[in-house]
């Protein structure tokens, strides 16, 4: 089993209600500092999510752990999905959202949703397709809450995960542990509300089971066809995986 990393040290809460907590308070400058910390290529890598999810032609598309929207937005412009859910535990960042899907006119199609990922919303076999973009690492117990996706997803419904990993290969290994132990939280506690708030993004990131280890999760509760695909010699990496 994974360690479990919280966002504050000392305080007796959950995980689930310390991380609702950070990303309440970060929420209105989390889209400018999360393309800071990655140079820009999360853009790249969610449109390959993007891209993933398209090919299967959903009409139902579920994004969990949203945050401000830009996936689920990215999803609607490039697929013929009826009904796109973006739903997040937390409001802060479902507000900033709220104003981006209002800003390019496509709440007729986007519901944001407030909502636990460890006890969705909706009923068996509903969704065609669900993402989730470095959101995974925050739940509370990832086997429940990808056992959830599961749940909701229809057969032969496709997950789609985008995650943090860590590079295996020279130089890329040393650079990226250099970057995320030093740069981010410094980036972090120069420019942000929250200065434990990027310190905890790169411990729970260290802690994420990654790779074949997480393959191995999905397959243990009941998903099929799992591929994995490194994005940028391994910083992150796309799961996809069927129901």
């Amino acid at each position: 089993m994974a360690q479990e990393v919280k966002p504050y040290k000392g305080e007796d809460s959950s995980k689930k209600e310390q991380v609702t907590k950070m990303f309440d308070t970060i929420s209105g400058e989390y889209d400018g500092l999360n393309r800071m910390i990655s140079l820009g290529l999360d853009q790249k890598w969610r449109a390959n999510v993007v891209e993933m999810v398209a090919a299967t032609n959903p009409d139902t598309i579920m994004d969990i752990a949203t945050g401000t929207g830009d996936l689920v937005i990215q999803m609607a412009q490039k697929t013929k999905a009826s009904k796109l859910i973006g739903l997040d535990i937390s409001s802060g960042m479902l507000e900033v959202g709220k104003l981006k899907v209002k800003d390019e006119a496509l709440d007729d199609r986007i519901e944001m949703v407030l909502g636990d990922s460890e006890n969705l919303p909706f009923k068996d076999d509903s969704i065609d397709a669900v993402t989730v973009s470095y959101g995974v690492r925050n739940f509370e117990n990832l086997e429940k809450g990808l056992s959830e996706i599961r749940r909701v997803l229809k057969p032969q419904g496709i997950l789609v995960i985008l995650e943090t990993s860590i590079p295996s290969k020279f130089p890329f290994k040393q650079g990226y542990y250099v970057f995320s132990k030093v740069v981010v939280p410094t980036i972090g506690k120069l420019f942000s509300k929250d200065k434990t708030a990027y310190g905890y993004l790169q411990k729970s990131a260290k802690a994420f089971p990654y790779g074949e280890r997480f393959n191995n999760i999905l397959k243990k509760v009941g998903f099929n066809d799992i591929q994995h695909f490194l994005q940028f010699q391994g910083a992150s990496t796309i799961y996809r995986a069927i129901k």
